[in-house]
C-alpha cells in the first residue's frame, strides 16, 4: 500500500530516467506507504536520512515499537524494540533495505529525498529473501515478471505483506504460469524465495546490508 510521487518525473517519458540515473542530486521526490495497527513491510527507495533503525523509529513519537529487518543467511527477521530510553537491538539501515515495522496506531511512513546515486541490488540467498523493486524497474507489472526476471536463481515464490490482514500473500510459480499473480510497482517491498544465490537486478551492493548495533 504506497504511492510513488516524483513530480519532475510524472511528465517525463521512459526515456528521461538515464539523465535521471545522471543526476540523482537534482530530483526530489518521495514514496509513501500507508500503515496500518500492526506489522507493515516497507522499504527505502529514496536517499536513507537515518543511520540506524531507532532513529527511524523515534520520529514516529512513540507509536513504533518494533523495527525488524528479514536475516536471509538464517532465515528469520532480526528485531530492534524500543524500550522507551533505548533501542534494544538496534542496527544500521540503508538506502534499499526493506523493513518490517510494528505499529500501535494507523500512520504513513515517507521515503523522501534525492533519488539514490546507485540504484536497490541485492545479493540472494537460497530460501526467502526480501527486496525492493527498485526506481530504475518501472516495467514491471506483475509479480510473475519478476520472478521470471530472477529465472537464473530459480525463484518459484513471490510475496507481499498483507498489513490489513497480518500475512504474506504469494504468487507461485507452477511452470506454465504464475498462481495467485499480483500487480508490482517500483518501490514495492517483496519476499522471495530462491534456489541458489545470485545478484538481481544487476552488481552486488558496495556497502555492508543491515549491521547491528551494540545493545546499551
Amino acid at each position: 500500500m504506497k504511492k510513488f510521487i516524483l513530480p519532475l518525473l510524472l511528465i517525463l517519458a521512459v526515456g528521461m530516467l538515464a539523465a535521471v540515473e545522471s543526476e540523482p542530486s537534482a530530483i526530489v521526490g518521495y514514496v509513501k506507504y500507508d500503515m496500518l495497527v500492526g506489522n507493515n513491510l516497507v522499504a527505502i527507495p529514496m536517499e536513507c536520512p537515518w543511520q540506524w533503525a531507532s532513529e527511524l523509529g523515534d520520529s514516529y513519537g512513540g507509536i513504533v515499537d518494533l523495527i525488524s529487518y528479514w536475516d536471509a543467511t538464517n532465515q528469520y527477521f532480526v528485531t530492534a524494540t524500543n524500550l522507551g530510553d533505548f533501542w534494544d537491538g538496534d542496527f544500521e539501515i540503508h538506502t534499499g533495505d526493506v523493513l518490517m515495522l510494528n505499529t500501535s496506531s494507523q500512520t504513513v511512513m515517507y521515503s523522501i529525498g534525492n533519488l539514490p546515486a546507485t540504484n536497490a541490488n541485492y545479493n540472494l540467498v537460497p530460501g526467502n529473501n526480501t527486496v525492493m523493486i527498485p526506481l530504475n524497474l518501472s516495467s514491471f507489472a506483475w509479480s510473475s515478471e519478476v520472478g521470471y526476471d530472477m529465472t537464473a536463481g530459480g525463484v518459484d515464490l513471490v510475496s507481499y505483506w498483507d498489513n490489513i490482514n497480518q500475512y504474506f500473500v504469494t504468487a507461485t510459480n507452477l511452470g506454465d504460469f504464475w498462481d495467485g499473480d499480483f500487480p508490482v510497482s517500483i518501490a514495492m517491498p517483496l519476499m522471495v524465495n530462491a534456489y541458489s544465490p545470485f545478484s538481481w537486478p544487476s552488481a552486488p551492493p558496495t556497502k555492508s546490508h543491515l549491521t547491528p548495533r551494540a545493545s546499551k
